[in-house]
């Protein structure tokens, strides 16, 4: 401020915004990452509008998500100020995703998709989570990104749950069990072997489900994951 430098201000107003947002402190964080936006928009500069929006909806994410935790509800049955707050996330992501759209930015849109799946979910659109959840997946498949690629998977898996789509489940599940060992990350496989066994149980295909659940139980073993 001292020396005129708007776009440093909004960037360090931003930054701001993601900080108190990590401490909770998600109004605060609104104002902060809204400065980011205002100044971004004021000097044309577009990727830190695009930035500002996408931040903007990670505070009302973490705030919904925070705010639904208290109420511990399944997705779909959520109190309106949850249901409010995860709204606002999902238009601010819906901005986002069109301004990196024009920008050309694949890889921010499939952050965008990634975090439009998630919002839906909890709001219970599960079709329409399914729909971004599958662009996510493209995109992470452009980059080779197998940890993205991975999440969207298990993202799948869960929504198609709640449509009782429970076989078309249980194939994300084993895409999701696949990549965690490509991954080698034990304790993502450890959550893929539960949802699968619970799948399973759904589909009344109890010896699998046995197969899994003792699978994710040896995995916590080993991890001393009490």
């Amino acid at each position: 401020r001292t020396i005129g430098d708007r776009i440093g201000e909004a960037k360090a107003s931003g930054n701001l915004g993601n900080t108190l947002k990590i401490l909770g402190q998600f109004d605060e964080a609104v104002v902060c990452c809204q400065r980011h936006l205002d100044i971004s928009r004021e000097q044309g500069d577009k990727v830190g509008e695009a930035r500002a929006l996408y931040n903007i909806g990670n505070v009302y994410h973490a705030k919904g998500k925070h705010l639904s935790w208290s109420t511990a509800q399944d997705p779909g049955y959520l109190p309106q100020e949850v249901k409010d707050t995860l709204q606002k996330a999902s238009d601010y992501y819906e901005r986002n995703l069109s301004l990196v759209k024009e920008l050309g930015d694949r890889a921010a849109q499939g952050r965008a998709y990634g975090n439009l799946g998630n919002t839906q979910y909890l709001l219970g659109n599960f079709s329409e989570a399914i729909a971004f959840h599958k662009e996510r997946l493209a995109i992470a498949k452009e980059f080779g990104d197998k940890a993205a690629e991975r999440r969207a998977y298990s993202n799948l898996g869960n929504a198609h749950i709640f449509l009782g789509r429970f076989d078309i489940s249980a194939e994300y599940y084993k895409k999701t069990l696949q990549l965690s060992r490509q991954l080698k990350d034990q304790a993502v496989e450890a959550q893929a072997c539960y949802s699968l066994g619970n799948t399973c149980t759904l589909l009344q295909d109890y010896e699998k489900a046995i197969e899994y659940h003792l699978r994710h139980l040896v995995i916590a073993q080993e991890l001393g994951d009490r």
